[in-house]
């Protein structure tokens, strides 16, 4: 069961490109307020340490006062800056707990697969997060794959899941969690690093030849012009 977090924002205009700017320099992330029920959204800043106690709290529901209201929210969505995975920008949807939602969850491999441990081979995992819908608090912090007994070939798929009490699944069912894959043996690896290079000196060797043969003709044609 999911627990709640009372999250502290402030509202705020919306502001060019250098206020938000600013607004990040002085520690500060903006975000944007919206819900299932309205058409109309709200903008707002949040501080970085606010976002930090959030994100230890573990809780995926928060209460935020909007206006003069209390809101219950979840976060939709995170942006992170591609350099420097800083969050840049959140957004806040508001729900209502009665009603179903559709989040994420991350999923958590539990277990030493026999395929790797007995058999050398390498996990590989297909998914780190599992669409459900459920009631807000209903959501888990996670969901636990055991993988124990995965042999060296096979997988484990969305539909290989044990029934989750009040919860729909809304991955495909054929989509792969986990599974085992040979190791690649160190001559492979080798052969193909090889391989890699014969055809890129090919390709550079046939570029050599494209770029003389051009300037063969060119010389060829002026000469004919002359």
């Amino acid at each position: 069961m999911a627990d709640e977090f009372n999250l502290v924002v402030n509202k705020r205009d919306l502001t060019n490109k250098g206020g938000v700017k600013k607004m990040r320099k002085d520690g500060n992330i903006p975000g944007v307020y919206y819900s299932h029920d309205s058409k109309s959204s709200t903008p707002f800043y949040i501080t970085a340490g606010e976002l930090r106690n959030a994100q230890k709290s573990g809780s995926k529901i928060f209460n935020i006062n909007v206006g003069d209201k209390k809101r219950t929210v979840l976060f939709k969505s995170v942006q992170y800056h591609p350099v420097t995975d800083e969050i840049v920008h959140v957004d806040l949807y508001g729900i209502k707990m009665d009603q179903t939602v559709s989040i994420n969850v991350l999923i958590n491999l539990v277990g030493t697969a026999k395929g790797v441990q007995e058999e050398g081979g390498i996990l590989v995992q297909g998914l780190s997060e599992l669409a459900i819908e459920c009631l807000p608090m209903n959501i888990p912090e996670s969901i636990d794959v055991d993988i124990s007994n995965l042999a060296l070939g096979e997988s484990f798929r969305v539909e290989d899941l044990d029934k989750l009490n009040d919860i729909i699944v809304n991955s495909p069912s054929d989509q792969i969690l986990a599974s085992i894959t040979q190791a690649m043996k160190e001559e492979e690896i080798v052969e193909t690093a090889d391989d890699e290079e014969v055809e890129e000196g090919a390709e550079s060797s046939e570029e050599d030849n494209a770029d003389s043969g051009d300037s063969e003709s060119n010389e060829g044609n002026k000469e004919e012009s002359e």
